[in-house]
C-alpha cells in the first residue's frame, strides 16, 4: 500500500509546476504584460457572452474567466495556453442548466475537474492526439452552428424560449420576433458583428470585439433604447468561495454530465495547446500537466459560481500574436478581468445582451475555417464522411454523442482500409530475379509448391477473406506462408490462421511458415499455431529454408511430374538470406 501511495505522490509531484516555468516569466515581462493586456481586452466581452448564454449569468463567466484562467495559467502544461469560458462548453451546459439547474452546473464542473486531475495522473494526455483530423473539425464545425443558432433570441431581442434543443429555440424565437419585431436588437447585433468581422480583416491587431461592443453600448445609452435589453446588474467582486450548491443526493446523476464536460475539457485544452505550439518556435507543451491544470481550474472555478472551463482556443492565438513568451501573459490577463469585475461592474451591467449576440455571432462564423474544411472534404470520401457525420451529430444531437458518433465511424472506416490493406499474394517466379535455387529446384517448386505472401495486419477486420482464400488452395503438396511482412496479428487472425492451416492438413496438404516475427509470437503460441507448425518441424526463419524443406518433403513422398502438373500452378520466390 505504502509503495502505491509513494507511487502516485511521486506522479503528482511530477505534475507541480516546476522552477524553470517561473524563470521563463522574467525573460521578457513588458511583452507578457502587453500580451496579456490585449487578450484581456478580447477575452472580456466573450467571458460575459458565454456567461450569458450558459445561463448562468455574465458573473458566472467573468468569475470562470478570472479564478480559472488564472489557475490553469500556473499549473497547466502550456506557457501560452489562455483558459476560460469558451462556446463549446456552453453547448455542452444549456441541457445540464434546463435539467438540473445552476447549481446542478456547477457540481458537474466540480466533479469534472476531480476526473481531469485522475487523467493527468493516469497519463492520459498523451491519447489525445489520435483524435482524427475529420472529427476535430467536423466537431469545430457543428460548435458554431450551435453557438450562432444560441444567439438568435438575444440577437432578435426576444425573451428565450422554453426548450434545451438549439434549433427548437432558435425556431420559436424567430415566431416570436416575426409577432413582435425588434429591430433595435437586431441592427447592434448585426453591427457589433460586421465591425469585428470587417475590422478582423482590416486590421487583425485592433480588438474590434472590444471597439464594437463599447460602440453598441454608448449608442444605447445616449439614445435611450430600451429596446436593447442590457446584461443587468452585476456584483462588484466575486462571491466568497461556497459549497452550497452541492447535494449530495443528486451526485450520482451527475456522474455522466460530468464525464461529457470532462471529455470536452481535455479535448478543447490540449487542442488549444497544440495550436499554441503550432504558431511558435521552440514551444511545447505537457499534455499530463495542462489536464492537471484544467482540473484544478475546474475545480476551484465552481466554489466561486463560475460554470466549467477550458483551454480557449481564440484567446490562445490572440495570446501568441500579441507576442506572449510565457504563462505571465495568461495571468495578467485574469487579473485584468478581476480589475473590471471590482472596478466596472456598474459600466459593464449596461451592455446591451444584443451587442454580445453581435460578438458570438462573429465568433462562431471565424471559427469556421473554409478552406481547411475543403482540404478535409476533398482528402478523402472518408474523412468528408466522418466530417459531416460529426458536424450534424452536434448540431442534432450534443457534443459527447457527436465525438462518440465521429471516433466509431473513423475508426470503423479506419479498419475497413487497413484491411483492404491486409494482402495475401501468390507470388510468382521471375528468372531474372537473382535466387539461391537451381533450376531443377525451381522446376520441382513450380509443380508441387505453392507459396503466398502475406502483408500488412492479420486482424479481425480481414482475417476471414484470408481463410477464404487460403481455403481454395488445390492441386498442391506444400503450401508456404511467408509471414515476415505481417504488421500485426490479434487473436482473430492467429485463430483463423490455425483454421485454416488445420483444413489443409485434413486435406492431405503440408503447411510450412516462415518469417515469424518474435512479436507476433505470443498470439500464435496462445492459440496453438506455432505447437502445430513446430511438431512436425514446419516453422523455419527464412524463405529459403522454408523451400528446401518444402523440395524435401515432395522428395520424400515420391512425387513424380506428370503432365497435368507441368502447367504452372504456382512458382516461388526467395526472400532476401536476411529475413
Amino acid at each position: 500500500m505504502s509503495t502505491l501511495l509513494a507511487g502516485a505522490w511521486g506522479r503528482v509531484r511530477s505534475l507541480l509546476p516546476a522552477r524553470a516555468d517561473f524563470a521563463v516569466m522574467s525573460r521578457n515581462p513588458r511583452r507578457d504584460l502587453l500580451a496579456g493586456l490585449t487578450v484581456a481586452i478580447v477575452a472580456l466581452p466573450l467571458a460575459l457572452g458565454f456567461g450569458v448564454s450558459s445561463g448562468l449569468g455574465a458573473e458566472a463567466g467573468l468569475a470562470t474567466a478570472v479564478v480559472a484562467g488564472a489557475l490553469a495559467a500556473l499549473f497547466g502544461g502550456s506557457n501560452l495556453q489562455v483558459s476560460g469560458p469558451t462556446g463549446a462548453m456552453t453547448v455542452v451546459l444549456v441541457p445540464i442548466v434546463a435539467r438540473y439547474g445552476p447549481g446542478g452546473v456547477l457540481t458537474v464542473g466540480l466533479i469534472a475537474g476531480v476526473m481531469l486531475i485522475l487523467l493527468a495522473v493516469a497519463r492520459a494526455g498523451r491519447y489525445m492526439q489520435y483524435v482524427p483530423a475529420p472529427v476535430v473539425e467536423g466537431f469545430t464545425l457543428g460548435i458554431a452552428c450551435v453557438i450562432g443558432l444560441q444567439q438568435i433570441p438575444n440577437a432578435l431581442g426576444v425573451a428565450k424560449p422554453e426548450g434545451d434543443k438549439v434549433l427548437v429555440v432558435a425556431w420559436r424565437a424567430i415566431e416570436a420576433f416575426v409577432g413582435h419585431p425588434n429591430w433595435t436588437a437586431v441592427g447592434l447585433a448585426v453591427g457589433v458583428a460586421v465591425v469585428m468581422l470587417a475590422g478582423a480583416r482590416w486590421r487583425p491587431g485592433i480588438p474590434f470585439s472590444i471597439v464594437a461592443v463599447t460602440a453598441a453600448t454608448v449608442v444605447a445609452l445616449v439614445f435611450s433604447l430600451d429596446a436593447a435589453a442590457p446584461i443587468g446588474a452585476l456584483p462588484s467582486g466575486l462571491p466568497a468561495p461556497s459549497l452550497s450548491f452541492l447535494d449530495p443526493a443528486a451526485l450520482g446523476s451527475l456522474v455522466a454530465p460530468a464525464v461529457a464536460v470532462a471529455a470536452l475539457a481535455a479535448l478543447e485544452s490540449l487542442l488549444s495547446a497544440s495550436v499554441a505550439d503550432g504558431m511558435t518556435v521552440g514551444q511545447k507543451h505537457d499534455p499530463d500537466k495542462e489536464l492537471f491544470g484544467q482540473g484544478l481550474a475546474n475545480l476551484a472555478a465552481p466554489l466561486f459560481g463560475g460554470v466549467p472551463a477550458t483551454g480557449a482556443i481564440a484567446r490562445t492565438a490572440v495570446n501568441v500574436r500579441s507576442g506572449a513568451g510565457s504563462r505571465l501573459a495568461a495571468l495578467v490577463h485574469a487579473a485584468v478581468l478581476a480589475v473590471i469585475v471590482f472596478a466596472a461592474a456598474p459600466l459593464v451591467s449596461r451592455i446591451p445582451l444584443a451587442a454580445l449576440a453581435g460578438v458570438l455571432l462573429a465568433t462562431a462564423i471565424r471559427m469556421v475555417e473554409v478552406g481547411s474544411l475543403r482540404a478535409m472534404a476533398r482528402a478523402t470520401r472518408s474523412d468528408a464522411v466522418v466530417l459531416a457525420l460529426t458536424a450534424v451529430a452536434t448540431l442534432a444531437l450534443d457534443l459527447v454523442y457527436a465525438v462518440i458518433i465521429g471516433l466509431l465511424v473513423a475508426g470503423a472506416l479506419a479498419l475497413r482500409a487497413v484491411a483492404k490493406q491486409a494482402r495475401m499474394d501468390q507470388v510468382d517466379f521471375r528468372p531474372d530475379l537473382p535466387g539461391e535455387h537451381s533450376d531443377e529446384e525451381h522446376a520441382l517448386l513450380a509443380e508441387h509448391i505453392v507459396a503466398y505472401r502475406l502483408d500488412g495486419p492479420l486482424f479481425f477486420a480481414g482475417a476471414h477473406r484470408f481463410l477464404l482464400e487460403l481455403s481454395e488452395v488445390a492441386d498442391v503438396r506444400v503450401v508456404i506462408l511467408r509471414m515476415s511482412r505481417v504488421t500485426t496479428i490479434d487473436a482473430t487472425g492467429a485463430l483463423v490462421l490455425r483454421d485454416a492451416v488445420e483444413k489443409l492438413n485434413r486435406r492431405g496438404i503440408i503447411v510450412l511458415a516462415s518469417g515469424i516475427r518474435p512479436g507476433q509470437r505470443q498470439v500464435l503460441e496462445s492459440v496453438g499455431v506455432l505447437e502445430l507448425l513446430q511438431r512436425e518441424g514446419r516453422e523455419y526463419p527464412t524463405t529459403p529454408e522454408a523451400i528446401q524443406g518444402a523440395r524435401a518433403h515432395v522428395q520424400r513422398a515420391g512425387l513424380l511430374p506428370s503432365p497435368a502438373q507441368r502447367r504452372t500452378l504456382s512458382t516461388v520466390i526467395t526472400e532476401e538470406t536476411s529475413r
